[in-house]
């Protein structure tokens, strides 16, 4: 029987507290709900934001003027130090890990495509969860993910997966704000649903990521429409992820 394939991603504002501070209990949490996954029967891939505010943590102030330039230096100090957590949790449930940084470019159809997936696979095929980001030190602007939220559904697309969870501070789509009291929850959203005019817009500081509610929406559209059943859930609840899975009615659910 073929294992059953999930891309969890964890976006920043779910790892950091109203500081962009890294809170450790919640990783935890994420790497918790990952063994239990794996015991469970299922191959799971890591889409982890949080490099550039793990950066911005060790070096506070940057002289670097230019915007990329501060994205690349933040980036490429945090992300060994956002390893060295996950490396650390995951050995404490007795799993293994590995990084895995691409750039758009890896997914074109062709080697680089060919490349990724025998990576994917190896580790999968080895019960190692593969951890992605972006290479930010070398991802040029003009050929960026527009965010985090985009490579997963890449991954996901790569690797058939058996759904998507992407974790945000919410507690999925609503109808409104939703902290407004008139507003509502959706618990499912088909593709053809014109459910844009809910989303509200959002302002993001530096390192804070780049994905808001109307990119996770456009993404776990296009995502679903190739199959892959999409959730869109409050990552800071705790056992979110397995509860979805075990088929609570969490989060908002992308169906075809």
């Amino acid at each position: 029987m073929k294992e059953k394939r999930v891309v969890i991603k964890v976006g920043t504002n779910v790892m950091t507290n109203k500081d962009n501070r890294i809170v450790g209990p919640i990783l935890n949490e994420l790497a918790r709900q990952i063994a239990t996954l794996y015991e469970d029967g299922y191959s799971p891939v890591l889409v982890s934001s949080g490099s550039a505010i793990a950066g911005m943590e060790v070096l506070g102030e940057c002289k670097a003027k230019d915007d990329a330039t501060r994205r690349q230096i933040y980036s490429s100090v945090g992300q060994p130090r956002m390893m060295r957590h996950y490396y650390s949790l995951f050995h404490d449930y007795g799993m293994r890990c590995a990084q895995i940084l691409a750039t758009k470019r890896d997914f074109t159809p062709g080697k680089h495509r060919e490349n990724m997936i025998n990576c994917y696979e190896g580790l999968l095929a080895e019960g190692i969860v593969p951890i992605a980001n972006e290479d930010d030190a070398v991802s040029l602007t003009m050929s960026m993910f527009s965010d985090n939220d985009e490579l997963a559904s890449l991954v996901a697309e790569l690797i058939e997966a058996d759904a998507l969870v992407i974790l945000t501070d919410t507690d999925g789509l609503y109808t409104g704000h939703p902290d407004d009291e008139d507003s509502e929850k959706l618990s499912k959203v088909h593709p053809d649903q014109a459910v844009e005019q809910y989303v509200q817009a959002s302002s993001k500081g530096e390192g804070e990521g780049r994905g808001g509610m109307k990119s996770k929406l456009k993404i776990a559209k296009q995502t679903a429409k190739k199959n892959i059943p999409t959730y869109i859930a409050n990552g800071k609840r705790k056992n979110v992820i397995v509860d979805i899975l075990n088929g609570h009615d969490l989060g908002t659910k992308f169906y075809a």
